[in-house]
């Protein structure tokens, strides 16, 4: 396990020759050649481009440095816009999420009266917003989207479209994502300088303020992303649209609810079951060694989505609803961390209750207050649960490929709150901020379920 930390800490803290050699390798092989549901010769389905273009950018963000998951969460949620946005403009059962998400614009309508190939929409709307959104991903990343886009234009066109259908498909799929990239290059996070840390920052002083938790590293003597609560949000009207009261106040005192909490985490850290180990590494989601949190639930939704036959208009319906609450769950529970800058764990407890005390889990570069996972873990189980309902059995594959085992829940709030709890065993986390991360993360999954989207 020693080995293990320290190779996760090494991706996410690193831009040298051997982050460079993964992403070559693991890009050549793992996400070259596209799966089908049939043979080349029988063309592809909307359910297949849909998987295929979702299942590469899981890959990439594992491999684009810049791809933090605050930052992993915005892009799934344009993709999901735009595959909604795709397959809505062909759809009588679908509506634009036009006026409805903050700031965009009614999209340009098709030409009336004219024939389009749903599948070449859908592609071409997907491939062109993949290629904005990882177009710092580095030249093995773009020849994987290029690579996929061209095998999914030899194989999803339709015998019986005509070349002028196709032409007029491939356009308007184009359409669609350059009006989605315009519009989200104003939110506040389309740009991504130094993996996401500021080349300046004053801390703030006191006790009870964030302090790097690890020395060794240059770029964590600042915290990650600290702006990122005032990027415009999606669904929720803003970033404090679903505010924290204060974490209890800081105190030394050990009959203070403030030590009580960090005393829980010194103490579970301290006899972790290989149950609770496993929990703790199997929700992870450490950027550039997992697909990141938020790309962990589009995971489980697109397992159950292919277990369950899902039809693809509900495919885009859920794909968007998760991905926009996951990407304003990051925003609000940005927020609140910049607002309180809490001490982490790690800090507290070396200073006050054990001073060679180690966490399980490394301990990311950001406050405290709320829990990330809790508030994101949250917003995606309220999402689910509305459109799934709850409980909904299923079972979760997604880390597999990182040697951990796949974990069955009863449903998505079962799942979410182990999700949650896994940060107090990895010692990353008080359980206050964990609780009250899920609160909030349920608040902000409030504003996605809302959304209109069926005729």
């Amino acid at each position: 396990m020693r080995n293990w930390r320290s190779k996760s800490s090494y991706f996410w803290l690193s831009l040298g020759i051997r982050s460079i050699l993964a992403l070559v390798v693991c890009l050549s092989i793992g996400i070259a050649s596209p799966s089908h549901a049939s043979g080349p010769s029988d063309g592809a389905s909307s359910e297949v481009v849909l998987k295929n273009w979702y299942g590469l950018i899981l890959k990439l963000i594992r491999h684009t440095p810049t791809y933090s998951p605050p930052v992993a969460s915005r892009a799934l949620a344009y993709l999901g816009v735009t595959a909604y946005e795709a397959v809505a403009s062909g759809s009588p059962k679908l509506q634009s999420l036009a006026g409805q998400l903050q700031d965009l614009k009614p999209l340009p309508p098709r030409e009336a009266g004219k024939a389009y190939d749903e599948v070449v929409v859908l592609d071409s709307a997907l491939a062109a917003m993949m290629h904005d959104l990882f177009s710092n991903t580095g030249p093995s990343g773009q020849q994987a989207i290029r690579h996929l886009e061209d095998e999914l234009k030899s194989t999803a066109v339709s015998a019986e479209s005509a070349p002028e259908t196709i032409a007029r498909s491939q356009a308007y799929g184009q359409t669609i994502a350059a009006h989605l990239a315009a519009w989200s290059r104003e939110d506040g996070g389309a740009v991504v300088e130094n993996m996401g840390f500021p080349w300046s920052y004053e801390l703030k002083k006191g006790p009870e303020h964030w302090a790097p938790t690890n020395p060794l590293s240059r770029q964590q003597q600042v915290p990650l992303l600290p702006e990122w609560g005032k990027n415009r949000s999606f669904a929720m009207p803003a970033g404090a649209s679903c505010a924290l009261p204060p974490p209890y106040p800081y105190s030394e005192d050990p009959a203070s609810d403030f030590y009580k909490d960090a005393l829980e985490t010194y103490q579970t850290g301290k006899s972790l079951t290989p149950e609770q180990k496993a929990i703790a590494f199997f929700w992870i989601d450490d950027a550039m060694a997992s697909p990141t949190p938020a790309g962990h639930w589009v995971s489980i939704l697109m397992q159950i989505a292919e277990h369950d036959h899902l039809p693809l208009e509900r495919q885009v319906d859920a794909l968007a609803r998760l991905g926009v609450a996951m990407a304003d769950a990051f925003i609000g529970c940005w927020h609140e961390k910049y607002r309180y800058d809490l001490v982490r764990p790690i800090t507290y407890i070396r200073r006050v209750i054990a001073s060679d005390w180690t966490s399980f889990l490394l301990t990311p570069p950001f406050p405290e207050y709320p829990s990330g996972h809790s508030t994101q873990s949250g917003a995606a189980a309220a999402v689910l649960a509305a459109i799934f309902g709850d409980p909904y059995p299923f079972s979760d594959n997604t880390r597999e490929r990182d040697g951990a085992v796949p974990r069955s829940f009863n449903g998505f709030f079962d799942a979410s709150k182990e999700a949650s709890i896994s940060r107090l065993y990895g010692g990353i986390h008080f359980r206050a901020a964990i609780e009250r991360g899920f609160e909030q993360g349920k608040c902000i999954g409030a504003y996605a379920i809302a959304l209109k989207t069926w005729r």
